[in-house]
């Protein structure tokens, strides 16, 4: 009979917290996601597309995700949204949304929207850069305040850097399009070069406008011909020409950057670390693939959620002080907790290498070395960032 009351007891103890858990009020938590759909203008090749919805769809399942775990804890999640090719109905829409109580929002925009919505909302928003890989963000241009869970164009390069600077292939050819996004990761790419001791032999720019479908093995052999180089990479957001590049180069050299293998936020074919059943959720939800701004806009809603969780708050100056501390891990498939960056605002992350069918690496490579964690050594670091969130 003592043992019966025993164990009676210690049953009622075990359903005591959930008992005054489910007794009190719920925690109703509001998120903003803002989305422009870019027209990317005619392109010279048979490109796939990036989805209209693609960032939304990642941004739902990440209110999915929270209101699965946050049912226990009577946090309930909700998700307003606003995708337009207007980038003046979104500014205005983020007034709106402010003025009706919402702190947290999840912005896929470019960096020049995104100035101007920090610039227009006051200090207590708290806002998730998914949209824009802007270097200056991060370095000497930054937005005071504001974080970042897509990756900048210097971590995807730095992983390359690293990954090509351990199988020492040390020659660069560079290959860039005519965008102004295209200078900016052959710039990246050019900073990477110099910080892995790479050389970059020749920096040619593509500017035909020749279309490559029924050409590419007339054009390509001569442009990529010039002194020998280890490796052809390929600056070509946009995809004009990049994706004609590999097996057309003058030397038989493997492609990597924008084309070939790719260092990227998010792809299908990372599959470790629980990858394969988020792949699932999401697929099943969007009935397609998840991509880079999926991934960052499904981390930056689970961000907030991984806050409200931990301090029990809504308080915005809360929970990004608490996001901002040593004490914040975000679980997010990647095979390591992952943390944000105190001056610059960016999510650390490993970045995966991929080719359009198979995970290749992940950086950062072993070996090299950070005296804090060696996902610093992607990107901008402390003493390189003029930045300063806090």
């Amino acid at each position: 009979m003592k043992s019966l009351n025993r164990l009676t007891l210690t049953a009622c103890m075990a359903l005591l917290p959930f008992s005054q858990t489910a007794g009190a009020s719920a925690l109703e938590i509001q998120i903003a996601y803002l989305g422009f759909e870019a027209d990317h203008g005619p392109v010279l090749s048979n490109i796939l597309p990036e989805p209209a919805d693609a960032g939304l769809r990642g941004a739902e399942l990440g209110i999915s995700d929270s209101n699965s775990t946050g049912r226990f804890l009577k946090h309930k999640y909700s998700l307003h949204t606003l995708s337009s090719p207007d980038s003046a109905s979104l500014i205005a829409h983020a007034q709106t949304l402010y003025d009706q109580g919402l702190r947290l929002f999840v912005l896929n925009l470019n960096a020049d929207q995104l100035r101007q919505i920090a610039t227009q909302l006051p200090d207590d928003a708290v806002l998730i850069n998914a949209g824009s890989s802007d270097n200056e963000l991060r370095s000497n241009a930054c937005i005071p305040g504001m974080l970042h869970t897509l990756p900048s164009r210097a971590m995807l390069t730095d992983a390359l850097g690293q990954w090509l600077a351990s199988r020492r292939w040390s020659r660069w050819l560079l290959l860039e399009g005519n965008q102004p996004e295209d200078k900016a990761y052959a710039d990246s790419l050019q900073r990477s070069a110099d910080r892995f001791g790479a050389k970059v032999i020749e920096r040619k720019s593509w500017d035909y406008d020749t279309d490559l479908r029924r050409t590419a093995q007339k054009e390509l052999p001569p442009f990529t011909q010039t002194r020998e180089y280890d490796v052809v990479l390929v600056a070509d957001e946009r995809g004009d020409f990049g994706e004609y590049v590999p097996y057309n180069t003058w030397y038989p050299r493997p492609v990597a950057g924008t084309q070939g293998m790719s260092p990227v936020a998010w792809h299908k074919v990372v599959e470790a670390w629980g990858a394969a059943q988020l792949h699932s959720r999401f697929e099943k939800q969007a009935g397609r693939w998840m991509n880079s701004h999926d991934y960052a806009s499904w981390a930056g809603v689970r961000t907030f959620a991984e806050a409200v969780t931990q301090t029990s708050s809504t308080d915005p100056a809360t929970l990004k002080a608490f996001i901002l501390s040593p004490e914040f891990q975000l679980g997010a498939f990647k095979g390591r907790k992952l943390s944000y960056r105190p001056w610059s605002g960016q999510l650390r992350q490993p970045i995966p290498l991929v080719h359009p069918r198979a995970l290749v690496s992940q950086s950062p490579q072993e070996g090299f070395l950070h005296p804090v964690t060696d996902l610093d050594t992607l990107g901008y670091d402390a003493s390189e960032s003029e930045c300063q969130v806090q």
